[in-house]
């Protein structure tokens, strides 16, 4: 997972309040549902020392209807918030945080890898092409030819050429559907493409297709764009390629962890964060987790050992949470975060180096 969402908070001086809010308003049946949990955690704040005018903006935030979702995320500095997101579910802790560093990880967690992909509806007029990734999910339609499109099977001495006709704007259409699908894969980084619809039509994108495209394409059996066509099916097909996708990616990254190079452990992981060695960071997911580490001002002043940060020169290092101090640092350097179940680590840290 980049973190290059959260990169601009880093350039704020602090301190922010972090809010994981469950803002589900129809468990109870009430309005003031929301209200209640966010006065709770408002009193939690204030009493960490966390201003009214940090509070206020928050509180506009999770109790407007508009912004209703299952759960929020909220990071808040000075007197606006500087990131907000829904999410999906609610979240696995109500948090309220007022430290020096956000404290992005349970968003991080939750929210999961955002997987880079393409999702396609072909059939023989053209497709549906679906493009998601950081940022607005964006739609397209490809058409570029429609006629003839359908065989009518009357015979006679035209016959043949009509059907030859018909053949031609499929391929037309397929091409020009793998035209923008090998365009808009190789602009995005795509990890995973998504075919589904018509299976000659979905046969003949394969053919047109890049090989780089074509190896990133898992077809589905399920998904049409016929008019009420339900989505569902299709939808689940694509979340168990993109589980599938990331599961293998996992997999590697761990193995590439045993193999080296490699840290292990939460001082050696910092050490490698402050040469700006690591590709990825590999942190297990353990929301109990209380580990601290000592901070300075810079992303790469991070240290398990406060006399460590002392020799540097950092005239007041702080104890923050060890999470936050990672990903602040990994977001700094240009690296990713990936959550593991398990790692060959004492304290559930570990890296994946560059050299």
């Amino acid at each position: 997972m980049r973190l290059d969402f959260i990169r601009p908070m880093y350039r704020r001086a602090g301190p922010f309040a972090s809010v994981y809010l469950d803002t589900d308003r129809s468990k109870e049946g009430a309005s003031n549902v929301v209200q209640r949990r966010w006065a709770r955690l408002r009193q939690r704040l204030a009493q960490a020392g966390s201003p009214s005018g940090v509070l206020d903006p928050i509180g506009e935030l999770v109790l407007d209807p508009a912004e209703a979702a299952p759960g929020r995320a909220v990071f808040a500095e000075g007197r606006e918030v500087v990131l907000t997101e829904p999410l999906t579910a609610s979240p696995r802790r109500e948090t309220a945080r007022w430290s020096p560093l956000p404290h992005v990880v349970p968003l991080l967690a939750q929210r999961g890898e955002r997987v880079p992909h393409i999702e396609v509806l072909a059939d023989h007029a053209g497709a549906d092409v679906t493009i998601v990734a950081e940022g607005p999910t964006r739609e397209l339609v490809v058409e570029a030819a429609d006629w003839p499109i359908q065989k009518t099977g009357e015979g006679g001495w035209a016959q043949y050429r009509f059907e030859r006709d018909v053949e031609e704007t499929w391929r037309r259409n397929a091409a020009a559907t793998a035209e923008v699908v090998d365009k808009e894969a190789h602009g995005l980084g795509a990890e995973v493409i998504v075919l589904a619809g018509d299976p000659k039509a979905r046969g003949l994108v394969m053919e047109y297709l890049s090989k780089d495209s074509a190896k990133r394409v898992t077809v589905a059996e399920h998904g049409s764009r016929a008019p009420g066509a339900a989505p569902q099916p299709f939808q689940a097909e694509v979340d168990r390629a993109l589980r599938a996708w990331a599961d293998r990616r996992r997999a590697e990254l761990l193995d590439a962890y045993a193999a080296g190079p490699s840290a292990t452990g939460l001082q050696e992981t910092a050490r490698a964060l402050r040469d700006t060695r690591v590709r990825t960071v590999l942190l297990k997911d353990d929301p109990s987790s209380t580990a601290t580490m000592w901070v300075g001002p810079e992303a790469a002043q991070l240290s398990t050992d406060r006399a460590e940060l002392a020799d540097w020169g950092v005239e007041q290092p702080v104890e923050e949470r060890a999470d936050a101090a990672l990903a602040r640092a990994v977001a700094a350097t240009d690296g990713e975060i990936w959550f593991v179940s398990e790692i060959d680590s004492p304290d559930g840290v570990g890296a994946v180096l560059r050299f």
